[in-house]
């Protein structure tokens, strides 16, 4: 019962100068009546999701391959009529969103909820605690059963989307833990070059190099065009790739600086390990030698492209180059068995690709039948709709019963959709995603890895206001000169004679309060 019917209820008794005995109204059974009140326009299942018609206003991040203006997408039309709720998008370039979700979150004139917002673990825990979010953990238990059929069957998803305090303030974008080809970022190796130069698959970290130096200064292409034996669009590609044969990265592609010791089984800060330092050295090998292109620091994602349509690679790491780049003479390449036996890929992502991807803030006046619009994108039926539209009208049933885009609709996905760009809250799934991942050869070269695949890829880690404080206070140098320092070691620009005086300024940067944070997020991670 709200403030203003008990005032209401305590006015009329004494108006009436009644001596009737009252039942206590206790806050619990108060608000149970309000939402009770609040949910007789919701239908516990089925569509429509309400009886009489509601309006709800969202603020929407936008990737530049997206629809610009989603009030006009077929999608959430088509949606509407199913639901009886009309949504009002406010339409945000990905390019200002964190800017704008900032500003309008507080000016205090925030929407009903924010949908494709990318909101960091930081600022749900911040908003949340501070009443702009509201914690969503009974709406799901009791309104969301898509989502909490997930949690039951995968419960790191509700563990890696649980704050500090014990709540959950969003809906997540998910990768479905099943869908191998989508969790996995790949490496290729052109094989027809392989055969002009006599070479089998490498298996060490020896080989591998031997065989970028046979590609190296050869007219491999029959066309006089340079060959890069090594390429990625950015460097961290290449290492990510490559520490899993030093024994490192075992918490997946998140973490980038941190991961599991093996023989403590607690945190380890990558960066500062001696393996890593064997690691640098061997990119400082291939970079040195013209291995790995010398433009790498400074390519940017439309010459790099370019490059790999011309058939330059002799490697790469990329999501599939028969799409990426159009060549077809590639075949995946397992991760190389290291100088101490390591042989892990770690270019794993966690099932949970963003938490904070949709929010119900305190305006929303229906929080429980919003909390039905968004996890219908969570069951098969709307994650099929989400991905795919309309039978007949923008995909067809094949008869093997799969799903595919009919094909005057392939390359028009955004004219009906608005997945195109990611970060939205849904799932994943490979029967219903029409990305590269779920192309045959895709499918069918990951297993290929799938047994060197780290056992456990950490979600983002959720901080406390204390430890996000910490972390604000140290990571952000901490990790600026972890990078910084690691473009000078692979270039040569600094000498690994310096290693010391490196592990030591970290050090002295505040590494300990670093890593006490992360172990305590750890140990939570591992006991919610």
């Amino acid at each position: 019962m709200n403030q203003t019917k008990r005032w209401a209820a305590l006015g009329l008794t004494l108006a009436m100068g009644s001596v009737l005995v009252l039942p206590a109204c206790s806050k619990d059974d108060g608000e149970a009546q309000a939402n009770k009140q609040k949910d007789e326009n919701v239908n516990q299942q089925g569509m429509p999701i309400v009886k009489e018609p509601i309006t709800l206003n969202f603020f929407a991040g936008r990737h530049a391959d997206s629809h610009p203006d989603w009030n006009e997408v077929p999608l959430y039309q088509d949606y509407k009529s199913m639901t009886n709720i009309n949504v009002k998008w406010q339409m945000v370039s990905n390019d200002i969103l964190d800017e704008k979700r900032n500003l309008t979150i507080t000016s205090g004139d925030y929407p009903d909820a924010f949908h494709t917002a990318k909101i960091p673990p930081a600022d749900l825990l911040k908003y949340g605690e501070e009443g702009v979010f509201i914690p969503l953990n009974d709406l799901i238990n009791q309104y969301a059963p898509n989502l909490k059929a997930l949690f039951e069957k995968y419960p790191a998803i509700k563990k890696g989307i649980t704050m500090p305090n014990g709540k959950i303030y969003s809906f997540p974008t998910l990768y479905a833990p099943d869908f191998d080809s989508v969790l996995a970022h790949k490496a290729w190796i052109k094989k027809d070059w392989m055969t002009a130069l006599n070479a089998k698959m490498p298996q060490t970290t020896d080989e591998f190099y031997e065989l970028l130096k046979s590609m190296k200064g050869k007219d491999l292409n029959g066309d006089g065009s340079t060959v890069i034996p090594f390429a990625a669009p950015k460097i961290s590609d290449i290492i990510w790739y490559l520490r899993g044969s030093w024994g490192l990265g075992n918490a997946g592609e998140l973490h980038q600086h941190v991961d599991l010791d093996p023989k403590t089984n607690a945190p380890r800060f990558i960066p500062t390990d001696p393996k890593y330092k064997e690691m640098l050295q061997y990119v400082n090998k291939l970079y040195t030698e013209g291995l790995i292109d010398k433009n790498i620091y400074t390519i940017n994602g439309t010459e790099f492209t370019a490059q790999g349509k011309k058939g330059q690679f002799g490697s790469v790491v990329t999501i599939l180059p028969q799409v990426s780049h159009d060549q077809k003479e590639y075949e995946i390449l397992p991760p190389m068995k290291g100088p101490y036996g390591d042989q892990l890929h770690t270019l794993v992502r966690s099932s949970i690709n963003q938490i904070g991807s949709f929010a119900i803030t305190s305006k929303n006046k229906y929080p429980e039948a919003t909390v039905r619009w968004i996890d219908y994108f969570y069951g098969d039926e709307g994650v099929k709709m989400f991905f795919m539209g309309k039978e007949g009208v923008t995909y067809e049933k094949q008869p093997d019963g799969s799903y595919a885009y009919m094909e005057e609709f392939k390359g028009k996905t955004n004219t009906y959709l608005t997945w195109p760009g990611g970060g939205y809250p849904s799932i994943v799934k490979q029967e219903f995603f029409q990305g590269a991942e779920s192309m045959p050869i895709s499918i069918d070269s990951v297993k290929k890895i799938k047994p060197y695949f780290i056992k456990d890829a950490w979600p983002l880690f959720t901080f406390t206001e204390e430890e996000n404080a910490t972390m604000r206070e140290v990571s952000s140098d901490i990790e600026t000169y972890v990078l910084e320092a690691q473009a000078k070691f692979i270039t040569g620009k600094t000498s690994f004679s310096e290693w010391d005086k490196y592990v030591e300024q970290i050090n002295k940067m505040g590494l300990d309060k670093y890593m006490k944070v992360y172990k305590a997020a750890y140990e939570r991670y591992k006991s919610n």
